[in-house]
């Protein structure tokens, strides 16, 4: 099943089930529960991203192409980090490249995600795609002066792969039943049409059960943690020269059997907002 989320007319909060022929079935009940068809059409205002997730945790360096590209050792065990849930971006809303802390360096990173379905802790491998409630599409967009400049405050991965805009996920959820093996999947981002991104997700490291083993590990996992399993070779940053974003890019991240998340670039609107 393919489940998107969405906002209506009146701004009521919904999930939908998305048919092979476009349309959409309004589902009743909780994405961590069960989701019931109801027969009624769904008119969605808005799609936003599949959850608001509880937490996003990312693996670092989990392509061999990858970090061959970017002259990385292959790491003996998963390379983790976090991104801010409130870093969160919509399908086909902006990336906005920062302004008040300012980035030159913003490069994009499709992956592979995956959603948490139960709680859980110490997962064995051979356990760990059972708490998997499905997968989707993300973008670990990266500001990489941040990330590795310590004179701006940053060298800190987190830092600078948590400004707002910087993680979107979309544009549905695909439950795990209809990816029984997400190590059999093509992954390509396209950066206005070109394909700068195209590998297998056969080429990590460490394969999504071995990455919910590790994490797992003496360590609760909650229902709606989001792993981000790692982005193929192709980033800007290892381009000659580097391709960073620009205003007015369009960004496109496809997964084999999910879609498309596609997300245009502007700067950010310089406003403090304080809710």
């Amino acid at each position: 099943m393919k489940i998107v989320r969405y906002l209506d007319g009146a701004g009521g909060l919904h999930h939908a089930r998305l048919d092979p022929d476009g349309l959409l079935e309004r589902l009743a009940g909780d994405l961590f529960g069960e989701l019931v068809p109801t027969g009624e059409p769904a008119v969605a205002k808005r799609i936003l991203a599949p959850l608001e997730p509880r937490a996003i945790l990312c693996i670092g360096l989990n392509y061999r192409r990858h970090a061959a590209e970017t002259g990385a050792a292959i790491p003996s065990y998963p390379v983790l980090f976090m991104k801010s849930p409130g870093a969160v971006q919509h399908p086909d809303a902006p990336i906005t490249l920062p302004t008040t802390a300012s980035s030159h360096q913003v490069d994009y990173e499709g992956e592979l995600a995956v959603v948490i379905g139960r709680t859980c802790r110490n997962v064995p491998r051979s356990e760990a795609l059972k708490v998997v409630l499905g997968y989707t599409c993300a973008n670990d967009v990266s500001a990489r002066d941040w990330q590795k400049q310590p004179r701006l405050g940053g060298g800190q991965w987190c830092r600078g792969k948590s400004f707002d805009s910087f993680a979107p996920l979309g544009p549905c959820l695909v439950s795990a039943a209809a990816i029984p093996d997400p190590q059999a999947l093509s992954l390509q981002t396209r950066l206005n049409g070109a394909t700068v991104q195209a590998a297998s997700t056969a080429d990590m490291i460490f394969p999504v059960a071995e990455i919910i083993e590790f994490l797992s590990a003496s360590t609760t996992l909650l229902a709606g943690t989001v792993i981000l399993t790692g982005t193929p070779s192709g980033v800007g940053m290892a381009a000659d020269p580097p391709r960073w974003l620009r205003v007015g890019d369009t960004v496109e991240v496809e997964i084999e059997g999910i879609g498309v998340l596609r997300n245009p670039v502007i700067e950010e609107p310089i406003s403090a907002q304080i809710h």
